[in-house]
């Protein structure tokens, strides 16, 4: 299954990389528009219809406190983690939930991966 994917510029783009390797369709702030706001991220996403992947945790507020529409977030925790880690977390996720992302709020940590409710 390939998956639209928009990597946060905090995640990198080293792990922006390894998702195309994959065989994803990805763009990465980090290359394409460094600086850009989590407004201008969000929107972006929302317009291209891509989940976003990063690790800030600013876009549960946008997401729970301010309502904000999005296509789907995979929240990488805890934010600091290494490429390698990242892609290891991400490689799971993608293994036994691709399908399942997609307008999805997903926080995924070494220990768990939890959807949040609607």
């Amino acid at each position: 299954m390939v998956l639209r994917l928009l990597v946060d510029e905090c995640t990198g783009p080293g792990v922006a990389r390894w998702l195309a390797k994959q065989g994803h369709d990805v763009i990465s702030i980090y290359d394409a528009c460094p600086g850009i706001s989590d407004d201008a991220v969000l929107a972006r996403a929302v317009r291209e219809r891509r989940i976003l992947i990063t690790n800030d945790k600013d876009f549960g507020e946008m997401v729970y406190r301010e309502k904000r529409a999005h296509h789907g977030i995979v929240l990488l925790r805890p934010g600091g983690l290494p490429t390698r880690l990242k892609t290891a977390l991400l490689s799971r996720v993608l293994k036994h939930h691709a399908e399942q992302l997609e307008d999805r709020f997903v926080v995924v940590t070494e220990r768990q991966i939890r959807f949040a409710p609607r």
